[in-house]
């Protein structure tokens, strides 16, 4: 069977067991398996095994359950109980100041936890409520929410760069720098958005009357530093030893989880019952990206070994318009995959086989492997395998009456915020690349 044979029927096996419920990490390794005993014999065994070791072997990847538990404790150490309330009181009174506070909380939220469910979660059971009692439009309101959680996945500390690095054969730490003013420019552009909505649309953000935001001047201001500094000190903690050369992001990493324990010492919420559940969620995460990343790894040491990866090197290579028609190919293929795979299955499978092509069309590896991760944004909010939406819809308090639908809407414009920061990012590519440039090596 010819190597274009293989790769079709390689995906389309991938895409069947996906579609029909079996979970990801068992389909790939199955696909992996069958196919390459199928054609190769035992040797598809050791090709397994040496995949599955040389994976678990990734020092990098130590990096993940470290922030992991860094977020799961920080999420219940109190940053953040009064991190809104003191946002809700400076930018209530603006026409979608709420909306705003939430995408400026999401934001905070992701450099301190990383993990999208968690920040999506947090900022529905906080700032959803409030914003529909009084009167915002459910869309709006559910969008801002999802959006602003999702900068959780590629504010560092991201899961998804300590992963994409070792993928693509990246450093790891010049994947945060380089994450951090796109990530900052998609929160402002959000913000933006609200705001010039609700200027031309007053209903539906209205301004929290007067009588819930008149508080001292002083009081506001202690209540926002005090809920503002400690994170701070953590993301300078974790990315100062990044970028100043100390140590590179798995040690940054345990510092960290040192410093989350810490907060939580100090917010006097420490408790072995905490420290017991932080532990216990971060095995569980930690485990379930490392099946996901063995099993992955293992079929794409298979699909190579069979021809795989040239098949489709060569496909992209051959899209008309040159190398910017590949390179939308490439990213089109990864919006694509994104409505139906887990960006952790996209991550693992995908990246090793498509970062050598950027390269190839004289792209910068880093630039090429960044517009990846901001288009992965796009998952998150485009159905049907959107995981903020079901997670935001989940967790919303029934009597609000927000519906699937409602967040759909919300988040359309939203997506729509996201391919302007690509095409930005295309057009200024110093935007991605200048802070790496900066780093003490």
């Amino acid at each position: 069977m010819s190597p274009e044979m293989l790769t079709l029927f390689m995906i389309l096996g991938i895409l069947v067991g996906v579609l029909t419920g079996f979970p990801l990490a068992f389909v790939v390794g199955s696909v992996g398996l069958i196919f390459g005993y199928l054609v190769v014999g035992g040797a598809a065994f050791e090709i397994l095994y040496q995949r599955v070791y040389s994976l678990s072997m990734n020092y990098p990847l130590l990096a993940v359950p470290l922030f992991t538990f860094m977020g799961v404790v920080l999420q219940r150490s109190g940053i953040a109980e009064g991190l809104f309330d003191a946002l809700y009181l400076w930018l209530g009174g603006f026409r979608g100041g709420l909306a705003v506070s939430t995408v400026l909380f999401g934001t905070i939220l992701a450099a301190c936890l990383g993990v999208i469910t968690a920040s999506v979660t947090m900022l529905t059971l906080i700032a959803l409520t409030p914003m529909v009692e009084r009167g915002y439009n459910k869309s709006l309101a559910a969008g801002a929410v999802c959006a602003g959680g999702t900068l959780g996945i590629l504010i560092p500390p991201s899961v998804m760069l300590v992963i994409y690095g070792p993928m693509a054969m990246l450093s790891v730490g010049r994947l945060f720098m380089a994450a951090i003013v796109p990530g900052i420019l998609l929160a402002t552009l959000y913000c933006a958005y609200i705001a010039a909505r609700c200027l031309l649309q007053p209903t539906i953000g209205p301004a929290v009357p007067v009588s819930e935001r008149q508080v001292p001047f002083t009081y506001k201001t202690k209540l926002l530093l005090k809920s503002v500094v400690p994170p701070l000190l953590l993301i300078v903690a974790v990315l100062g030893t990044i970028f100043f050369g100390i140590a590179p992001p798995t040690e940054a990493a345990s510092v960290g989880a040192f410093a989350a324990v810490a907060l939580s010492v100090v917010y006097r919420k420490f408790s072995w019952a905490m420290l017991k559940h932080a532990s216990l969620e971060t095995f569980r995460v930690a485990a379930f990206v490392l099946l996901i990343g063995c099993l992955s790894f293992a079929f794409v040491g298979i699909f190579i070994r069979l021809g795989g990866g040239q098949v489709v090197s060569n496909t992209i290579l051959a899209a008309p318009g040159g190398r910017w028609g590949a390179f939308f190919v490439v990213m089109f293929l990864v919006f694509l995959l994104g409505m139906f795979i887990d960006w952790i299955g996209i991550v693992f499978i995908m990246v090793p086989i498509i970062a050598p092509i950027g390269p190839m069309l004289g792209f910068d590896a880093l630039w090429f492997g960044m517009m990846i991760i901001v288009n992965l944004q796009m998952s998150f909010l485009t159905p049907p395998f959107a995981v903020s939406i079901f997670v935001c819809r989940g967790t919303a308090a029934p009597h609000l009456g927000v519906t699937v639908s409602d967040i759909i809407r919300g988040v359309i414009p939203f997506v729509g915020v996201i391919i302007v920061v690509l095409v930005l990012c295309a057009v200024f590519p110093e935007l991605l690349l200048w802070l790496p440039e900066q780093m003490v090596r």
